[in-house]
Order: C-alpha cells, then structure tokens, then sequence
C-alpha cells in the first residue's frame, strides 16, 4: 500500500508568545492592510518579516492594480500553481478563478496540466506567454507581440509580474512544506511526464 502521509509542514504557524517584534508589526501590518491575519505563504514569509510585508505589497498590486483584467490575472495564477503543483496556491486561486468568469473546462484542463480547449483570444494570449515563462525561462517574439498587442508592454511587465511572484510563493510554499488545511485534499492531481 502507498504511503499517503503527507510531509511535515517545516514552517509553520509561529506561536504568538514566540513572535519577535519584528514578526508582531509586520503581522499588525499585514492585517491592517489585508483586513485578514497571516495565511498561506505569508506564514513562512514571515520568518523575514520586511520581505513578508513588501511581497505582500506587490501581490495587493498584481491582484488588484495591474492592466490585466481580473480573471485574466486569476488565469494566470492558476497556470503558475499548476507549473509548480503548489496545491493552497491553486485551492485559493481556483475558486476565485471561476467567479470571476473563467470557464471550469478551462481550469480543469490547467489542473491536469493539458493546453486547454476552447480558451478565448485572450487566455490563449496569456497562456502561452506563462508557459513559455515558466517552462523555457523566456518568452518568444510572436507571443510577446500577442500579449502586447492585447494589453501593452505595461501588460506583458504586469503578466510578467503575476508569473514572478506566484512563483515566489510556490516556491516558498513547497520549500516550506506548507500544509493544507486539515481534512483538505490535495486538489491538484499528480502530473503524469
């Protein structure tokens, strides 16, 4: 029988009484500024608090901010999470993702990390920019020029930006074994090579 134990999660939640000052302004901070307490990736984040509160800074930016239509940026996030099988990336995201219009066939197809069907214009666009990205660390001309014929160099920056930071969150996640809430299956199925 396989092991189904999942790894211990190496950074946890820090106890309050054990938090430096540092940690306890820069939580203070981070609800303040999210009206939410730490979660997530900001859980090991913290373990440096100041890059915890600036990377907390530009996700608000990316989200919220950037040229790229909401579910467009939702996409986006979810092909990073599926880049880097990061599974509380995509169990935040994915939700979020179809409320804001995105197609569930679509999604479905990113979980199981196939090139979608059916994709507008636009999440084609986006697609194959983050692909590339993140698979070959580089973007070619035609679909560099796709993405700025849609949303302009300020978007390829911004898309470019989305891509970079889930990245940093992912990898954060998965260096730090950041576990799912308890009774959570993972959602992301395993990517067969």
């Amino acid at each position: 029988m396989p092991n189904t134990a999942r790894p211990t999660d190496r950074m946890p939640a820090i106890p309050a009484a054990s938090l430096t000052p540092a940690q306890v302004a820069a939580s203070d901070a981070f609800l303040a500024a999210r009206k939410v307490p730490v979660f997530g990736p900001f859980v090991p984040l913290l373990r440096s608090p100041d890059l915890m509160l600036r990377a907390s800074e530009m996700g608000l930016y990316l989200r919220y901010d950037s040229v790229l239509p909401f579910k467009i940026s939702e996409f986006a996030i979810l092909i990073v999470a599926r880049e880097w099988s990061q599974q509380i990336e995509w169990q935040i995201h994915h939700p979020i993702a179809l409320k804001a219009g995105l197609d569930p066939a679509v999604a479905q197809a990113i979980a199981e990390g196939r090139r979608p069907d059916g994709m507008s214009s636009e999440e084609a666009a986006v697609y194959a920019f983050s692909t590339e990205l993140q698979r070959n660390k580089a973007v070619s001309d035609p679909t560099y020029a796709a993405l700025v014929a849609l949303y302009g160099e300020q978007g390829a920056i911004d898309l470019t930006g989305i891509n970079g930071y889930y990245a940093l969150l992912a990898m954060t996640m998965n260096v730090a074994r950041t576990a799912l809430p308890e009774g959570v299956a993972p959602p992301l199925p395993p990517l067969v090579p």
